[in-house]
Formats: structure tokens, C-alpha cells, sequence
């Protein structure tokens, strides 16, 4: 059985590896045109800094206990194991025919990727790429693999109760089945962080540019929406009921919040859009990541149909706060993912207000956003002033203007839109 559980987590894997190329058409479709090269390799640049970063350190960080030999030692908090570093229990249960934990380490793996792609969206259109990847790996070692071990890394007991590790799930009580927590929260808090820091656009104002590429943004939410049913139901580990139960949630809150994104559309502005279509079931994913065990269907397309009414309300508020968000990753990422994470405790089976279990759980849920959300905004704080006060974090306004494709990477995403390129007829 070990063997059908650690084919199922690779072919999740798989699918989880796959929404980061798709984030990168998502948001790459979303900028300007001559800023697509510059949006898509901060997707691609994530994808193998913290890659390498994972398998160097990361797991070892995310995944210490109390029992390993190593530094620093302090069990679901700050543990680092020098026994897991480059994954080497791994190797030596993979030699003895088990590779489960290999399978396990690199599931966990594309949870980090993912996440910390997902901010570089806060800061579109005016990011050196160098520091975005100084940014992206320190991010990744000061915020992610410690928030990891907080809510991920847990034992169960044989009556499958929490009985070790993760203090955010152990000793606070937090539900988070697939990271709405380490994943929204903390990618939404840190975009807001990094937002303010860089500062806004040049001529920042609202519709300043329209979307480049609808059929690219729209091939992105297809396989980031494909990705997530791996991302969901892989998190049980096992293709079981609870994962089977995932996987529909990750059907019904994405298509409801499709629907009522697009309602909202065409009541406040008179047409439904295909860009916000896609947002839609975006926003219904995120916020169906940490609760799609804890719900019923008819739950989970309720908790859709409110976020897409919610966070299509919150995009637009960043123009009336004053933040510049490119990519909306606060409105949509911060706001769905703590919808999400707080809705258990309010229609969580067997947990929920709802069905008379009181606050308790809805209060456990609220303490764990807090403390994901401003531990992962203070970080991301300072490590990105740092970076703005040193070696500069934003192009210049000339650079910003004129595009960054061809100042950052010496390439454009169109040969028409080159100036090197001349007509040949």
C-alpha cells in the first residue's frame, strides 16, 4: 500500500510543479508586454533557486524533530536537522525500497516554489530580477521553511489525532489541510510588505494598463486550477475518501466563485470579463486550500460563492488604500486565503459555529492567520528594505517606463515590439 501512496504523491507532485510554469503565463499575461520576459522569469527563477534551496536545507528546516541530531533543535519551531540535510533519510529509506519520504520531500517541495512565486505578482513591471532571487531565497529561509514547520510538520497518534510537532496545528489547535495558512497568508502578507517597500508604479492609477494577453492569462488559471486538485489532494497523502473529498471541494468553490465573480462584473460595470472569470476561480481555490477536508460540497461552493463577491471588492480597494499590488496578490491571495482559513470555523465538519460547536475553533483559526500574517509581513519588511536600501530593488523610472524586458534580460516576449528587429521584406 506504502508503494500506491508514494505513486500518488509523485504524480501530485507533478501536477503541483506544473502551476508554477502556469503562474508565470497567468501573470505573465497580465503585464504589459514588454514586461512578460521580466514577469515570467521571476515564476521560472523561483522555480530553481528554492528548488536547490529545498533540497540544500529547506527540508531539513521544515521537517526537524525533537529526535534528530542537528541546530538549533527547538522542536515545530525553528528546528534544522542535519540528518535531513540534502534529504539523505530519505536516500537511506529509498535504499531499503522505501521511497515514500522522497516522494513526501518533493510534494513539500513545490508547496515552497509555489508560494514564493506567487509574491513576485505584488511587484510587476518595476523589479531587478537579481534582487527579486536575493529576495526569493532569503524569503524562502527566513519565512516559508519556519512557517512550514509550524503548520506542517506534525505527527498524528494512532486514533489520528495531532499527538506532535507543528506547534500552530499542535499546541494552538489551527485546522489548515493544505496551507491557506503557509501558503495564502503569508505570500498575501509579504506581497503587501514588498509593495509598499518598492513603492507604486510610475503613474499608478486605476485600468493604467490593460492586460496584454487574455489567451495567455486564461492558459495560466487552466493549469493552476489543474495543479490544485494535486496541491489539495495530495495533502492527505494517501488516495483515500479524505483525499477523494479534496479533490470535489477543489471543483465546487473554484467554479462558484467563477460565477460570482462574473455576476459581480456585470452588475457594478455592465459586462462580465473573461480576466475576471479567471480571478474567480482563482480566488475560490485559494480559499477552499486549507478547508477542503473540513467541508461539505455544498459548503465548499457557499464559501466560493462568497469569496468571489469578496475579493472582487477587495482588488479595488487598493486604490482607494493607496498600495500598488500589480497583480492583485493581497486582494486575492491574502483575502481567499484567510476567508478560507477562517470559514472552518464556521462550517467545519464536526468544529463549525454553524453546527453548535461554538467559537473555539473559529478563535484557533483567527490566532493562526495573526500569527502567520505578521510574522510573514515583518520579515518580508525588512528583508525587502534591505534589499531597496543596498543594492536598489525597483528599476529606474526610465527603465520602468520604456519596459524591463530588454534591460533585465536582453530579450522581449514579441520580436515586433523589439527594436533590434527590422523588417526584411
Amino acid at each position: 500500500m506504502n508503494q500506491d501512496n508514494t505513486m500518488f504523491l509523485i504524480f501530485c507532485s507533478a501536477l503541483v510543479l506544473f502551476m508554477t510554469p502556469g503562474l508565470a503565463f497567468f501573470y505573465g499575461g497580465l503585464v504589459r508586454a514588454s514586461s512578460v520576459v521580466s514577469m515570467m522569469m521571476m515564476s521560472f527563477g523561483s522555480l530553481g533557486l528554492v528548488a536547490v534551496l529545498w533540497i540544500a536545507y529547506g527540508y531539513s528546516m521544515s521537517f526537524a524533530t525533537s529526535s534528530d541530531k542537528g541546530f538549533f533543535g527547538i522542536d515545530g519551531v525553528l528546528g534544522f536537522s542535519t540528518e535531513k540535510l540534502f534529504m539523505n533519510d530519505a536516500l537511506s529509506q529509498a535504499k531499503q525500497g522505501d521511497g515514500f519520504a522522497f516522494a513526501f520531500g518533493g510534494f513539500q517541495g513545490t508547496f515552497a516554489i509555489i508560494t514564493v512565486a506567487l509574491i513576485s505578482g505584488a511587484i510587476a513591471d518595476r523589479a531587478k530580477f537579481g534582487s527579486w532571487m536575493l529576495f526569493a531565497g532569503l524569503w524562502a529561509t527566513v519565512v516559508y521553511f519556519p512557517v512550514a514547520s509550524w503548520v506542517f510538520n506534525f505527527k498524528l497518534d494512532d486514533k489520528g489525532q495531532v499527538a506532535s510537532g507543528g506547534w500552530l496545528v499542535h499546541q494552538v489547535g489551527l485546522l489548515d489541510f493544505a496551507g491557506g495558512t503557509v501558503v495564502e497568508v503569508a505570500s498575501g502578507a509579504s506581497a503587501l510588505a514588498v509593495a509598499l517597500v518598492v513603492g507604486k508604479r510610475f503613474g499608478f492609477t486605476k485600468g493604467m494598463h490593460a492586460p496584454h494577453n487574455v489567451p495567455l492569462v486564461l492558459i495560466g488559471v487552466a493549469i493552476l486550477w489543474f495543479g490544485w486538485f494535486g496541491f489539495n489532494a495530495g495533502s492527505e497523502l494517501a488516495a483515500d475518501g479524505v483525499a477523494s473529498l479534496a479533490f470535489i471541494n477543489t471543483l465546487a468553490a473554484p467554479v462558484g466563485a467563477m460565477l460570482t465573480w462574473s455576476l459581480y462584473e456585470k452588475f457594478k460595470h455592465g459586462k462580465a470579463t473573461s480576466i475576471g472569470a479567471g480571478s474567480g476561480v482563482i480566488a475560490g481555490a485559494v480559499a477552499i486550500t486549507p478547508s477542503c477536508a473540513f467541508l461539505s460540497p455544498v459548503w465548499a461552493l457557499l464559501l466560493g460563492a462568497i469569496v468571489g463577491v469578496v475579493c472582487a471588492i477587495a482588488i479595488e480597494m487598493k486604490y482607494v488604500l493607496g498600495f500598488d499590488d500589480s497583480l492583485d496578490v493581497v486582494g486575492v491571495h491574502l483575502v481567499a486565503g484567510l476567508v478560507g482559513t477562517l470559514y472552518i470555523g464556521v462550517f467545519g465538519n464536526n468544529v463549525g459555529l454553524a453546527f453548535g460547536f461554538g467559537f473555539a475553533q473559529l478563535g484557533k483559526q483567527a490566532l493562526g492567520c495573526l500569527v502567520v500574517g505578521v510574522f510573514a509581513y515583518a520579515a518580508s519588511w525588512l528583508i525587502s528594505t534591505a534589499i531597496q536600501k543596498t543594492i536598489g530593488f525597483r528599476v529606474t523610472s526610465t527603465d520602468e517606463i520604456a519596459g524591463v524586458d530588454l534591460v533585465q534580460h536582453g530579450e522581449v516576449g514579441y520580436a515586433g515590439t523589439d527594436p533590434r528587429w527590422t523588417w526584411r521584406g
